[in-house]
């Protein structure tokens, strides 16, 4: 029964093509505006979330002397010897702690053959390729043992190979680092930047120690990375580690630490949330536009319903129920509205792939924004619709037939 009241529609819309077109423009141009900018957003969303996740899996980041005051002054992140290499064992055997790494950077010059390099060397423990989702393309990466004995044994990243190497394999060849000659063990499969521009792959790891005791001459950890079972349990291991260091260096209550606790999982939080409210905010001033398309949809359909008004009172006169005449026009706001949804949603996914092409903006073609705008389009054809029907449904008989 449906088929043929749908065919009617499609004759009667045909009639006035172009006033048709016209009036789906709205439609059209609201779909696809709400499909690009929620495109949009959600690519924005997912590039911060995959570059916070880049940076290490459910990881904190524990920093020595950023809360520490010093002749009214405070210190940097990593400045202040508060953080040891005690504190650091003590930290991997808490409950909600999986592993731990310390962090010792220094910058360096590296030197291999006529060529060289100034990057930024990197002191940590084996566990830091769990911790900060890193692998090896080439090589393997130091053990325990290297780092018990302080070994002078280097993993290179990628933009540093290329630099000192070349297309050459650069595993088991030495390179000196501050005139001191280290053996490359392994390459670090490419990371790319990060969100801020830094280069992953320009760095050079060597095991904590080697840092600490051959590169800088230190006794303290400066930072320490720390990675939980799971997300949620990242908050659990930030409460665990501040209550241990706060009793292992005696800090009383109303005291400043000496030591800073950064959950990742909270940057990330606050990302999302910032891109979320901007594609909400986004979405939302391009769904105006399907508004103001239900508004033609339904000035249309009262213009149908005045033209038509004598075929209305022909209709009913030999035989048809203002029920089908009520029909008959709700559907030819739907059909319009599910049109101009189809055509905009197929203009959104264009608009949005071309945006990514050009320009190189992160997008990500949603199919609850999808549907969500074929539904609403369709919602705003039997809302817009319904009046300019009921109209048609409620005229008298015998005054549509006189109306010229």
């Amino acid at each position: 029964m449906i088929l043929p009241v749908i065919r009617i529609a499609l004759r009667a819309l045909a009639r006035n093509k172009v006033r048709s077109a016209l009036t789906m423009l709205g439609i059209i141009i609201g779909v696809a505006s709400v499909i690009a900018m929620v495109s949009l957003g959600q690519g924005a969303q997912k590039q911060v979330q995959d570059q916070i996740s880049s940076m290490g899996t459910n990881m904190l980041i524990v920093s020595a002397g950023s809360q520490r005051m010093s002749g009214g002054v405070r210190g940097g992140t990593g400045t202040s010897p508060t953080l040891t290499e005690e504190d650091m064992a003590a930290i991997g055997e808490l409950p909600a702690v999986t592993d731990v790494s310390a962090s010792v950077t220094a910058s360096v010059t590296l030197v291999f053959g006529n060529q060289n390099w100034s990057t930024r060397a990197e002191g940590v423990a084996p566990s830091f390729l769990r911790i900060r989702n890193r692998a090896v393309a080439s090589g393997e990466f130091f053990s325990g043992q290297d780092v018990r004995t302080a070994a002078r044994v280097a993993v290179i990243g990628q933009t540093v190979a290329d630099q000192l190497f070349g297309g050459s394999d650069p595993v088991g060849q030495t390179i000196r680092v501050r005139n001191l000659p280290f053996r490359v063990v392994g390459l670090l499969a490419a990371k790319g930047q990060t969100q801020w521009g830094q280069d992953q792959d320009d760095t050079v790891v060597v095991p904590y120690t080697t840092a600490m005791k051959k590169l800088l001459s230190t006794t303290y950890v400066p930072t320490i990375y720390v990675s939980a079972a799971t997300t949620e349990q990242t908050f659990a291991a930030e409460e665990q580690i501040a209550t241990l260091l706060r009793e292992r260096h005696n800090i009383r209550p109303g005291q400043e630490y000496d030591f800073n606790v950064r959950n990742l999982t909270d940057i990330a939080e606050a990302a999302q949330a910032t891109t979320r409210v901007m594609t909400i905010l986004l979405g939302s001033i391009a769904g105006v536009s399907l508004l103001v398309g239900g508004i033609g949809i339904m000035n249309i359909m009262l213009v149908s319903v005045t033209e038509r008004t004598r075929e209305i009172g022909i209709r009913m006169a030999v035989g048809a129920r203002s029920k089908a005449v009520e029909h008959q026009f709700l559907i030819e706001s739907v059909v319009l509205g599910l049109l101009g949804g189809i055509t905009g949603i197929l203009i959104g996914v264009g608009i949005s792939f071309a945006l990514s092409k050009v320009f190189n903006w992160p997008t990500l073609i949603s199919p609850v924004a999808v549907v969500v705008s074929a539904a609403f389009s369709m919602a705003i054809g039997v809302f817009f619709g319904f009046y300019p029907a009921r109209k048609a449904a409620n005229l008298d008989p015998i005054e549509a037939l006189r109306f010229e």
